[in-house]
């Protein structure tokens, strides 16, 4: 794998500039992770699950699955600080098939849908401030959607609807317009990143100390907390398969956790900054989601009626458009409320995508110097950036964005990032057998307990995705995803004829 890296080093003169401190990395962490989904999920969670309990038990799991993914990965990125970060990780472990395959997959559905995903939600929230950007599609094809159904797809609800509408178009001018922003160069984009970071994590923040204090509702603290607690979450196997499909949102919501090691080239001291940014980041972010749906539960019931009048009715399986904090605000302070947090929730959603459209880039220049993608995706330009990986980014984003619905990419998203944490935790146990005497600046805690309880819980939701009806077909198809990059890898090698990173 060396022998790679070496053989193309000198394509390209310009390097990284280590510009990234240890409080940019933490806020690329934190601001990676906090984009839409925290503000939105809470509303389908609730209805899967139907119980407060349960809801707040997702998102402690949430967070026990983050950090201890998140205490593994520390090993590894102090091990290889190299842009590329998870990729290199599972070349390294794994060889470069498996290495290909999560680049394949990232660049298809992972970081791309993701971006899709809350750029969407960006669109969606710009609503609130300007009624007049709805989410109507003015479709290509008005007769029928594409919907796959050797895919399992049979529901007319899950099928891909192609077209464009305002919401989507403003989707679109927000991808191009932090992709402009990246290419001026990596300083730019982390005074952006931190910047927009402080902002949402205080308005996280502020929301939480209102929701538990001048928020408190009586009518949501009878419902929620009180004697006969309400709603009924299912039982026995079905109460699993809920589960594990609820956490398709919570998870959505804390992925991206890893993003900062993509971008390891730019870190300073990352033997060190890259474990503590992993720890701080998703620590912080963490507790903050499980707060932030105490306050939920403070200010809204959670069981309501789709058909509800008012704000309390409708609760919040049935906050309008899902958009639940809204709704708790819109409780306490009216319209302004109402104002106020999607304010909030825009600039979130605005800064995740700042992250994750500036760490995703940092994996196809690594790809491409192995000889694994378009070779022009391997240079940096003048301002020491992937500028052509950063354009080719964002143009199959738009079409994500004109293709496929929020929760449909959500689906899609969650169970390839699932399989391949778990994969690349495997390659940490792989690692230490292979290189037992390699530096390794920091260890992971509790190896190699906490990380085989990773993998377990890991692979056990992937599992969950595959078996539960809700989810099948997004995971059925996010599994074709990734067996597809097999033929064309090998295509990509003989095409190529990089020489085998595992020699």
């Amino acid at each position: 794998m060396a022998g790679v890296a070496q053989s193309t080093s000198a394509r390209s003169g310009s390097e990284f500039v280590r510009a990234l401190t240890l409080t940019d990395a933490t806020m690329l962490v934190a601001g990676s992770m906090i984009g839409s989904g925290i503000f939105i999920v809470s509303a389908d969670i609730g209805r899967t699950l139907n119980s407060p309990l349960w809801l707040l038990l997702v998102w402690l799991m949430t967070g026990a699955v983050t950090l201890l993914g998140a205490l593994a990965y520390g090993e590894l990125a102090a091990m290889y600080p190299k842009a590329g970060g998870q990729y290199v990780f599972l070349r390294e472990s794994m060889g470069p098939l498996m290495g290909f395959l999560y680049g394949w997959t990232l660049f298809l559905v992972i970081q791309t849908g993701t971006i899709a995903a809350v750029a969407v939600a960006f669109g969606r929230f710009l609503g609130v401030l300007v009624p007049g950007i709805g989410g109507e599609r003015f479709s290509w094809f008005p007769s029928a959607d594409l919907c796959l159904v050797s895919l399992g797809c049979t529901d007319p609800g899950k099928a891909f609807q192609l077209g464009l509408s305002p919401q989507r178009l403003v989707a679109l001018a927000s991808i191009w317009l932090l992709t402009w922003i990246n290419l001026r160069g990596v300083k730019e984009g982390k005074l952006l990143q931190t910047s927009l970071t402080v902002i949402k994590t205080g308005a996280l923040a502020l929301l939480v100390i209102i929701g538990l204090t001048i928020g408190r509702n009586a009518e949501a603290l009878a419902a929620n907390f009180g004697a006969g607690l309400a709603g009924a979450p299912p039982i026995g196997n079905a109460l699993v398969l809920a589960f594990g499909a609820a956490m398709v949102g919570s998870l959505f919501s804390s992925d991206a956790w890893n993003n900062v090691t993509f971008a390891a080239a730019e870190v300073q001291n990352p033997q060190k900054n890259l474990p503590r940014a992993l720890l701080l980041g998703t620590g912080m972010v963490s507790l903050l989601y499980v707060l932030a749906n105490v306050a939920y539960l403070n200010m809204l019931p959670l069981v309501g009626s789709p058909d509800g009048t008012t704000v309390l009715a409708r609760g919040i399986q049935y906050a309008t458009q899902d958009r639940v904090a809204t709704a708790a605000m819109e409780v306490l302070f009216g319209a302004s409320g109402t104002t106020l947090m999607a304010v909030a929730i825009l600039i979130s959603t605005f800064g995740c995508n700042n992250g994750l459209i500036m760490a995703g880039a940092r994996v196809y220049y690594a790809m491409a110097r192995d000889g694994l993608f378009f070779q022009r995706a391997g240079d940096l330009n003048a301002r020491q950036v992937p500028a052509f990986a950063l354009i080719v980014q964002s143009v199959w984003i738009s079409v994500l964005c004109l293709s496929g619905t929020y929760n449909q990419l959500l689906d899609y998203v969650i169970f390839a990032a699932l399989v391949f944490y778990c994969l690349t935790t495997i390659g940490l146990f792989i690692l230490r057998v292979k290189l037992p005497n390699a530096e390794r600046p920091y260890r992971a805690i509790g190896y190699p307990v906490l990380p085989a309880v990773y993998v377990l819980l890991a692979g056990g939701l992937s599992v969950i995705l595959l078996v539960a009806d809700k989810t099948r077909a997004q995971a059925v198809a996010g599994l074709v995803i990734v067996l597809l990059g097999i033929p064309v890898y090998l295509l990509w090698r003989s095409r190529s004829g990089a020489p085998n990173p595992a020699s």
